[in-house]
């Protein structure tokens, strides 16, 4: 459950781990339904015959899907400002796909507080994630997240 704090208290949290998620299982229902919504049926996600002859010896996770959970990931345990009224996704600073998420595998999310900046009442956050992948030394990816901070009372 997100913890209740101050703008300050969130400035105090910078360069500090701020959260690392339950682990997360991805299996192959959910990889064919993320390829159907973006339309991405490459063999290695989508045809577990066809892929057990592939480097990889199995399906795997699209990248974009591991990229799309972390805001589940996150949500969990994401500080939850005073005042906040709602988050925005702002983008990414720099995304890495460092080692495939393999079918029946699970990953988590960790969470490292890199800046927060306060722009007209709002605070733009910057955040290092780190996915990971039960079993395995490597991540599935590491990524600096971007996200905008809405405080109620300068929502306009």
């Amino acid at each position: 459950m997100p913890q209740k704090i101050t703008k300050k208290e969130l400035f105090d949290l910078i360069g500090q781990e701020i959260g690392c998620s339950d682990w997360f299982y991805i299996n192959q229902e959910r990889i064919n339904k993320f390829g159907d919504v973006t339309e991405d049926h490459q063999y290695i996600h989508t045809n577990p015959e066809k892929a057990k002859d592939s480097p990889f010896g199995g399906t795997i996770a699209h990248g974009m899907l591991t990229l799309s959970m972390i805001v589940h990931l996150c949500n969990k345990f994401a500080p939850d400002i005073d005042g906040l009224q709602m988050v925005i996704n702002y983008g990414f600073d720099k995304i890495r796909f460092v080692t495939p998420v393999k079918v029946e595998k699970s990953i988590r999310a960790r969470a490292l507080l890199l800046e927060a900046k306060e722009i007209r009442g709002n605070v733009l956050v910057k955040t290092k994630i780190t996915i990971e992948i039960e079993g395995e030394k490597k991540p599935a990816l590491v990524a600096e997240w971007l996200t905008m901070h809405v405080i109620a009372t300068t929502f306009v």
